[in-house]
């Protein structure tokens, strides 16, 4: 008895070390971003920040794409190989994309006019390596979460943030360089993923061998991870994304590099934080479902924490907002402060269910995920083109901040029943 209760302690403490290393490492990255929002503020135009957003959008919804949304597979089979073939399964929709995207790079110009943005064909070229690179790190994450190295995620995580801040006030100070948010978050992850992979060279030498037969197992025993992730995945995207993709060509570009801001001040630090404890979570959980022990203590705990810590922070925050985004940015960008108002309630839901959203792939009801994010995006669409027959921004910003608190709200329940579910099931078991 005493020395399962010395497992428990000692699994209980894996879990705090390696959640707090990379959530430590979160918190530098993105203390780092924050330090340079008041020059790049200063330096880059609202404009500027729009065609940013629009570029990060295109490029995130072909990311997508280029995973196949095998990366979440690696971290599942107890069989390392079969982590392997997963992870080589999800680097050959990577090549097929990347070179898609290439391709489509010759109708630049073309694709610019659709967005009624024509400085993005000036940079379109960018899309094919920022695709690439962004894709091959979603593979190799879950890949060193898989084999619990969590401090070569946190290296990566500070090392892309410092980089990316260092070259986007760079290219700032040099005005010969246009065009320079969109270089550094090409050249960032690149750096940045070179200096990993040599220090884990030794780590990744079971993913220089690839098994053709193995690969089609498990792309076939994992395939409902593109058949409802994947689309779950891009539904969720596409809607988060919407009101720059669909609003862009109907209102001035400044008005969605507003938004951009108020979006990357906002729900960027709430991902990061959120991620920090979703990665190692992820990988502990689904360690106790497959030996059949407990989970909901876990997550009751979890719960009552975040609940109380965001409803406070969250709280306090609305009424400072206005006085920290002109001390932050300056009086220009007052307009992002009245923004994160309206999308705090969003916000506040999903910093609380976001830790916990492997729950449904955990237990196979990928096709739950994708429902619940159809629906979301149909309701999401509904509001922006109500904004845009009003030529009404204001109202793109509120109606989708409430739409998508009200079913993330039902999301969360969702996985309560779920896991309530699995310990009822397990109990009977015993």
């Amino acid at each position: 008895m005493s020395m399962l209760t010395n497992i428990k302690q000692t699994g209980k403490k894996t879990l705090v070390k390696n959640s707090a290393k990379l959530l430590s490492a979160n918190v530098i990255a993105q203390m780092v971003g924050f330090l340079v929002y008041p020059l790049l503020t200063r330096m880059y135009t609202p404009d500027d920040f729009g065609l940013l957003n629009l570029f990060l959008s295109i490029g995130g919804v072909l990311v997508l794409f280029a995973t196949g949304a095998y990366y979440s597979a690696v971290v599942l089979p107890q069989d390392t190989l079969q982590g392997v073939a997963c992870f080589h399964v999800g680097m050959c929709c990577n090549v097929i994309v990347t070179a898609l995207c290439l391709v489509s790079a010759c109708f630049s110009s073309s694709i610019a006019s659709l967005f009624n943005v024509p400085a993005l064909a000036h940079y379109y070229y960018l899309l094919p390596f920022y695709v690439f690179l962004s894709a091959l790190w979603q593979l190799l994450n879950y890949w060193y979460v898989r084999e619990k190295q969590f401090t070569l995620v946190s290296a990566y995580q500070v090392g892309q943030s410092t980089l990316g801040a260092g070259l986007k006030l760079s290219f700032g100070i040099n005005t010969a360089w246009q065009g320079g948010l969109l270089y550094a978050v090409v050249l960032s992850p690149l750096l940045s993923l070179l200096a990993v992979i040599v220090r884990s060279l030794g780590s990744l030498r079971p993913l220089f061998k690839v098994r053709y037969a193995q690969c089609k197992e498990m792309a076939r025993q994992y395939r409902k991870f593109p058949q409802f992730t994947l689309p779950k995945l891009l539904v969720n995207y596409l809607g988060g994304n919407l009101p720059v993709l669909l609003l862009a060509p109907f209102f001035d570009l400044s008005y969605i590099g507003y938004l951009g801001m108020a979006l990357a001040l906002s729900f960027t630090p709430i991902s990061i934080v959120t991620k920090s404890f979703y990665q190692v979570l992820f990988s502990y959980i689904t360690n106790r479902v497959h030996h059949n022990q407990t989970i909901l203590g876990y997550y009751r705990q979890y719960l009552g924490v975040a609940v109380l810590v965001i409803g406070v922070c969250f709280g306090a925050l609305y009424f400072v907002l206005p006085s920290l985004i002109s001390w932050l940015l300056g009086d220009s960008w007052i307009t992002v402060a009245h923004y994160i108002q309206y999308l705090l309630p969003w916000l506040a839901v999903i910093s609380i269910t976001n830790t916990f959203d492997f729950v449904l792939d955990v237990f196979g009801k990928q096709d739950k995920q994708f429902y619940f994010e159809l629906l979301l995006f149909v309701l999401r669409i509904l509001v922006l083109v109500w904004a845009i027959w009003q030529h009404q921004f204001i109202i793109a910003v509120v109606g989708f901040s409430a739409v998508s608190f009200l079913l993330r709200l039902f999301y969360g329940g969702y996985q309560y029943y779920l896991i309530k579910q699995y310990e009822q099931q397990r109990c009977k078991s015993i």
